[in-house]
């Protein structure tokens, strides 16, 4: 089949390269020149691991291209996906639909012959009637079907997520429409996984819905691990034995310094917008924004804390700068308000990240960045995990103390054990795992 998708970023990108894979004659638009540019030469503008390969592949195969006129890929398709962003919208919170609408504008004036249009961006119940109506005002005889296909990829593991995911959901109640992205999405029927078609509004909603309950378990968790270090439990333990309940499940159970990055933060922000526009209050969608909004902040008070109660003049290293691992994603992570803090409290701070420097350098100009972990190290007061990455798990220990004035680490992602650090002599702090010797 034919698909042009509208947009190039991380979640035009990625269902672009994967659809051009399933063997679909794909074409992604920007109207970014550079990007487009940068595409044509096999420069990815995101770090996602394997997608460089996957699009190099399929573009030497001639079932992927970029351009930034959508005429003739639109003309031709017989599905086009919008993939814009959908940021939080300055000032209220709503997702802005400038993008989303903008696209269904130009798209209706190309539109030739039957057509499946698809809103892939994360948008507002209630979106795609607007797109149909803008595709109808502009060309009132366009044969089209618009429907609502939500993404579930997760940064860092977005090509296995799509090529083997939970579930597809398909939100329209046209047959014609089912049937063209039943076609899309075929090549999946070999994995079983379950394509689901509901009504447009509804797939709208499940998209908001499943962000805001694993923010909701995220969470949970954390204040869990707050009460545990109170009174001498391990959170880790605790998660192990609720996750263990087939009802409960144990993935997003891992407590840390909040949740970061540009879907879980934007996306429970604007559900609660849309309930208020409804008359409806999501009263505990409302406290998981509030707790992980005072948790981020309250990560930097951890480290005063650990470094004995004044920061002032002291060097903190902090490790890991993007929202989470494998991917170079800095929107709404953790470090942001932690550095900002720590430097708030006059601290000297030097970060070090696999692949985020160059986007957090945008964030924060005004600290050290090193190239190499130790490096960062070197004469630190303190040192802080923020990220998971892997290479954190594995730093020589012995090479770390030596490296550091002071042996204080804080642990923000509990990859160490607080017994083999105090035997190398650390000043051990995690998060959620209390003392021993609490009864």
């Amino acid at each position: 089949m034919r698909i042009a998708m509208i947009g190039t970023g991380y979640v035009g990108l990625v269902s672009g390269a994967c659809f051009a894979d399933f063997g679909h004659q794909v074409t992604c638009v920007d109207k970014d020149g550079d990007k487009i540019a940068a595409l044509l030469r096999g420069e990815i503008p995101i770090f996602e691991p394997g997608l460089d390969a996957l699009v190099a592949a399929n573009v030497r195969a001639k079932r992927l291209d970029f351009t930034t006129d959508l005429s003739r890929p639109v003309a031709e398709a017989d599905a086009v996906f919008i993939a814009v962003g959908t940021p939080s919208r300055r000032g209220d919170g709503h997702a802005d639909l400038s993008y989303v609408h903008a696209a269904a504008r130009e798209i209706a004036a190309a539109l030739s012959g039957f057509t499946v249009v698809v809103t892939k961006s994360t948008v507002p119940v209630g979106t795609g009637d607007e797109v149909e109506r803008l595709i109808r005002e502009v060309n009132p005889s366009a044969d089209v079907v618009v429907a609502s296909n939500p993404e579930f990829l997760r940064e860092g593991a977005a090509i296995r997520d799509f090529k083997f995911p939970d579930r597809i959901v398909v939100g329209t109640s046209d047959e014609r429409g089912r049937k063209v992205l039943g076609d899309v999405y075929r090549p999946l029927s070999l994995n079983q996984a379950p394509l689901m078609f509901t009504a447009r509004r509804t797939a709208e909603l499940i998209k908001y819905a499943a962000n805001a309950f694993l923010a909701t378990k995220i969470t949970f968790i954390n204040e869990i691990a707050d009460l545990a270090e109170k009174v001498g439990a391990d959170v880790q333990e605790v998660a192990r034995g609720i996750g263990l309940d087939n009802r409960i499940g144990s993935k997003f159970l891992h407590a840390g310094p909040g949740f970061g990055g540009s879907c879980f933060p934007k996306d429970t922000r604007a559900l609660v917008k849309i309930a208020l526009d409804h008359d409806v209050q999501l009263r505990i969608v409302e406290a998981v924004l509030a707790v992980n909004d005072n948790r981020k902040r309250a990560m930097a008070r951890k480290v005063l804390n650990a470094a004995g109660g004044n920061l002032r003049g002291k060097t903190v290293a902090v490790l890991g700068l993007t929202f989470k691992p494998d991917t170079d994603d800095m929107r709404e992570a953790p470090s942001l308000p932690l550095i900002t803090g720590l430097l708030d409290m006059g601290a000297k701070v030097r970060a070090h990240d696999p692949v985020g420097i160059e986007q957090a350098r945008k964030e924060l100009p005004d600290i050290e960045y090193c190239e190499d972990p130790y490096d960062c190290l070197r004469g630190a007061d303190a040192m802080v995990i923020v990220t998971e990455w892997v290479q954190y798990r594995t730093l020589d220990l012995e090479r770390v103390k030596a490296a550091m004035a002071q042996p204080v680490v804080v642990d923000l992602r509990n990859i160490y054990r607080r017994d083999d650090m105090e035997a190398l002599g650390f000043i051990y702090d995690s998060v959620g795992r209390g003392s021993d010797t609490a009864v």
